[in-house]
């Protein structure tokens, strides 16, 4: 299993036109609990891997004020592990969800509440602006359907207050891209996209075309699509790498405009999934994975 690496090997982007960033960095939903319906983990862990994190090379942490659970949240875990923040360090967070009564993100803010949950934010991860802003659309169904205008105008605001730096979206088709953009600049894209969930190519190449940051979530399969391993057993061989490592690697060469942000609370998953920047897939290696 390759696990020697430092994250700069996978590659920069400029996020938003002004922050350069690893293309391989951490994801911290999974800090507090592995899965939605999983125990709460112990906050010492998630601190050592934040900081392991870091010492491996990853610049860009991807976060949210509602990932937290049985008293443990990710943004004060960040905040504890790695505040004062060294320069450089970017952490890009999202705001849209509300928590129901059982702790999951089952609501949705209006225009009104965002101020509050980008000030939560803020207040949590103890800084005076937040480089990096997603509205997170909708629940756990498909994009599209619904207009953002109103919400996202009203990050814009703030934006414009100074409150935060650079705005994304997320859980988005092509019509609410289009929508976000007509009202401010879109640094990073967030939607569902890996080896084996491909549906939003074209969105991929348009943020591609456009400078704009393309950051998956459930880059390893989570959620709802799962990645058949059995599909990449050629590949895992050929570089004798484990499905998360060569699932990585693929979005690394998949486009330079791709960020991957792999999640875990566990150090071994953290350092094996470091090793992804290692890797150099062959034109054999991504034939097979069309399969």
């Amino acid at each position: 299993m390759t696990t020697d690496t430092n994250a700069a090997l996978g590659g920069e982007f400029l996020l938003g036109g002004d922050l350069p960033v690893h293309r391989l960095g951490f994801g911290a939903m999974r800090l507090p609990v592995g899965t939605f319906d999983g125990a709460v983990r112990d906050p010492e862990t998630g601190v050592a891997v934040l900081r392991r994190a870091v010492e491996l090379g990853v610049d860009h942490i991807d976060t949210a004020w509602f990932y937290r659970r049985g008293g443990v949240a990710a943004n004060d875990l960040i905040r504890r592990a790695l505040a004062p923040y060294a320069d450089g360090l970017v952490i890009a967070t999202k705001v849209g969800p509300l928590l129901d009564d059982t702790g999951l993100p089952t609501g949705e803010a209006g225009p009104g509440g965002l101020r509050g949950l980008v000030e939560d934010n803020l207040r949590s991860l103890g800084v005076e602006r937040l480089d990096l802003v997603y509205l997170r659309v909708g629940g756990m169904g498909a994009p599209g359907g619904a207009s953002i205008s109103d919400r996202f105008a009203a990050l814009a605001e703030l934006r414009e207050e100074g409150l935060i730096r650079h705005l994304g979206v997320s859980n988005v088709d092509a019509a609410q891209l289009d929508e976000a953009l007509a009202i401010a600049p879109v640094a990073a894209v967030q939607n569902s996209f890996h080896v084996q969930d491909r549906g939003d190519a074209e969105l991929l190449a348009r943020c591609e075309k456009d400078g704009i940051a393309f950051v998956p979530f459930f880059p390893l399969g989570g959620g709802w699509r799962p990645i058949d391993q059995t599909r990449l057993a050629a590949v895992m061989e050929r570089h004798g790498a484990t499905a998360s490592q060569i699932a990585l690697a693929w979005l690394l060469e998949t486009s330079p405009a791709l960020l991957a942000i792999p999640g875990t609370g566990v150090l071994d998953h953290l350092e094996e999934n470091m090793g992804a920047a290692r890797i150099r897939l062959t034109p054999e290696d991504l034939a097979a994975l069309e399969d």
